[in-house]
């Protein structure tokens, strides 16, 4: 941070240091003009003319009526108003007070709204110019009048602008997290009545089929020794009931898969150890792929192991739908400190917005595992095209997170 960024960050975090340098600035400014003396044989020149007494103490008190400008901008105003009011009329050459009426008229318009604006403006304006004008030994049409009439509205107009850029900046703020609320929130709901559907279906499908097994058991206890043959065909009913059951929760838990998933996974879940397998199968697909690995070797807890091989997958996968046919991918893996961190680039040109969705709820998917691990996860376009992928995983895992077990 470069030393003037440094002290405007400091002084906006000190709005009365701020103010208070600003009176000083206002003040060495008509200490300085009251040297200027517009009554010279040639028009304006520079001398060494000692402001009068009066005139020096009321670009004091304007000056430091400036301090409380933010706190009582109308009170301020009224204040370095009447003092150059003053000046107007005692003042022979003039001093330029009304500098410091220019400034407090900013305030008021940057501080209030357009109606406010208007009103302390046309008073301010007409007062001041009026004053100057009657009682000054200029002619009323001299330049040092009108002037005064310009800054004025000078002031009002850029306080005015100030205001409305500041309001505009606001809405936009505002919409902009009114939306990312919105979108959240419609996320989670989506998520909810989905997880909610779901359970209902599982509900009903063990309810159903289980009560059928309980029947059918207990006929065939019943009736073993007597009728044996009814008994096998109760046994019969039984092993139907089961296997209905076993492929409708696997009909219905599959609506929780991620895109990649096996049908019916009958080996361990994956890992890292089988990345090199995972990105041929993507090659194979026509994505190329290449793998950076600088992870030392590190044993991971099989939840972070899991967490990390599902990430990468669900990111290729949306390379390879979203990021277009000639788009270049890259994974790498590397343990910096306490944390594992993977992270996957692609320089295509396809649909941002649509691999940021992840075909559904991929991403949210990737955020859910990230989350349980207490990680972190980020992800975006890229600046200057592609996405990009990054997940921050700890290598201690809470003692929920590492009995984690990929989905059925």
């Amino acid at each position: 941070m470069t030393p003037l960024a440094r002290a405007q960050r400091q002084l906006r975090a000190h709005p009365l240091a701020a103010d208070a340098t600003l009176a000083a600035g206002v003040l060495v400014c008509m200490l300085a003009g009251s040297f200027v003396d517009p009554h010279g044989e040639r028009g304006v020149s520079w001398s060494l003319r000692t402001p009068d007494p009066l005139s020096l103490l009321l670009m004091t008190l304007s000056a430091a009526a400036l301090v409380f400008r933010r706190s009582a901008p109308m009170t301020v105003l009224a204040v370095t108003g009447s003092l150059s009011l003053v000046e107007s009329v005692t003042g022979d050459p003039r001093a330029p007070v009304a500098m410091s009426a220019v400034v407090a008229l900013f305030t008021v318009a940057a501080a209030t709204d357009r109606a406010t604006t208007w009103r302390a403006g046309l008073v301010t304006m007409t007062v001041l110019t009026g004053a100057a004008m009657l009682a000054g030994p200029l002619p009323w049409y001299a330049q040092e009048n009108l002037g005064l009439l310009a800054w004025t509205g000078i002031g009002a107009t850029a306080g005015d602008a100030v205001r409305s850029r500041r309001a505009a900046l606001q809405a936009i703020r505002e919409r902009a997290e009114r939306a990312e609320r919105t979108r959240e929130e419609e996320a989670r709901r989506r998520v909810a009545e989905e997880r909610l559907r779901i359970a209902r279906d599982l509900h009903d499908v063990v309810a159903h089929h289980i009560a059928l097994v309980n029947v059918q058991a207990g006929v065939a206890a019943h009736v073993m020794d007597k009728r044996p043959d009814q008994a096998k065909e109760a046994l019969a009913h039984v092993r139907d009931a089961s296997r209905s059951a076993l492929n409708e929760l696997r009909a219905t838990v599959g609506l929780l898969r991620q895109s990649g998933d096996p049908e019916a996974p009958t080996e361990p879940a994956p890992g890292l150890d089988r990345l090199d397998e995972l990105a041929g199968t993507f090659r194979s697909a026509g994505l190329q792929v290449e793998v950076a690995r600088d992870d030392q070797d590190t044993a991971l807890p099989a939840a972070v192991d899991l967490a990390a091989y599902r990430i990468i997958q669900e990111a290729l996968t949306n390379v390879r739908k979203h990021a277009g046919d000639h788009a270049k991918a890259e994974v790498s893996v590397v343990r910096v400190g306490p944390h594992i961190e993977v992270t996957v680039l692609d320089d295509g040109s396809g649909d941002a917005p649509a691999q940021q969705a992840g075909g559904g709820h991929g991403l949210l998917g990737m955020r859910e595992r990230v989350t349980a691990l207490r990680g972190a996860l980020t992800a975006g376009p890229r600046y200057g095209g592609g996405f990009r992928v990054h997940a921050v995983l700890p290598l201690k895992t809470p003692s929920a997170a590492a009995a984690t077990e990929d989905p059925v």
